[in-house]
């Protein structure tokens, strides 16, 4: 008989200064966790793990850098928890939470003390793993654009080519993706499948996006995608924010090659998210749509 898929959820392991861990109560199992919570139908695990953080703590978090997965025998099915380290965006205050049937308590307890306070076993290895993992890297998300009209149906100039349908729809569920991440600065090639991939992200967040050609399949070289990078990574460390740099699959290998990670030929509408600290890369992630 075949086995049933697993229950997916995702959540975060969120750190605050002075390794202390966010950790919540849930009253009708009388268990301490991390915050996390079953993906809706259709929701990508990223955006997930936010809003799950979000709804049972109150507090708003940018994903660091993933952790291993869990999987567990919830009862009649089996249970997989993608998991990430966090950081807060903003006040990270919980004392004004306001107990619900679901979380009874929200705290930020020592390392030390939440090896012992956690319920599960399983728990406590994601501890110890997010502990090597808790220091601070800043995402930069390397986006290939949406789905494009073909080019063989398309008899103007290729740079003004647009979104297929597909693309267009590709381009709105990466609104939560990408915010995951806290990206709050947007660099992307100037032609128009790659401007119309990142639009619907900036209408929603407000966020300004530089548009260039030197990412473009038609000028980009490797010095300017070089320098194209370098600035986003700088302009990153300036300020602590997320990046995301939006281009075309044949540039694609010349942005990995200065990165320095492997070619994960993403197809359209993927991302890698590559975390950065100090200039090194700490992590890498791919993300399809689905």
């Amino acid at each position: 008989m075949a086995q049933p898929p697993d229950v997916l959820a995702a959540g975060a392991v969120v750190f605050r200064p002075g390794r202390q861990v966010l950790l919540v109560h849930r009253g009708r199992y009388d268990d301490w966790s991390f915050p996390k919570g079953k993906l809706d139908r259709g929701e990508h695990r990223t955006s997930a793990a936010v809003r799950e953080v979000e709804e049972e703590t109150g507090l708003r978090v940018r994903l660091g850098v993933p952790l291993a997965d869990q999987r567990y025998d919830a009862g009649s099915r089996m249970k997989t928890v993608f998991y990430w380290a966090g950081r807060v965006v903003g006040d990270d205050d919980v004392s004004g939470y306001a107990a619900n049937n679901e979380i009874d308590a929200v705290a930020w307890v020592d390392a030390d003390d939440a090896r012992s306070r956690l319920t599960y076993d399983y728990d406590r290895a994601t501890l110890e793993e997010a502990l090597t993992k808790r220091r601070r890297t800043l995402p930069l998300v390397v986006l290939r654009h949406t789905e494009a009209r073909s080019r063989k149906t398309w008899r103007k100039e290729d740079r003004l080519r647009p979104l297929a349908a597909l693309g267009r729809r590709q381009a709105e569920k990466l609104i939560p993706v990408i915010a995951a991440y806290d990206v709050r600065r947007v660099v992307s090639s100037d032609a128009t499948r790659c401007a119309d991939s990142v639009a619907p992200y900036l209408r929603e967040t407000g966020v300004r996006s530089k548009l260039t050609g030197r990412l473009s399949e038609e000028s980009a070289t490797r010095a300017s995608v070089a320098r194209t990078v370098d600035r986003l990574a700088e302009r990153m460390r300036e300020d602590g924010i997320g990046g995301l740099l939006c281009t075309h699959r044949p540039v694609l290998p010349m942005v990995y090659d200065h990165l320095g990670v492997e070619d994960p030929s993403l197809d359209p509408g993927e991302m890698l998210v590559v975390h950065l600290r100090d200039g090194t890369v700490r992590a890498t992630e791919r993300h399809p749509l689905t």
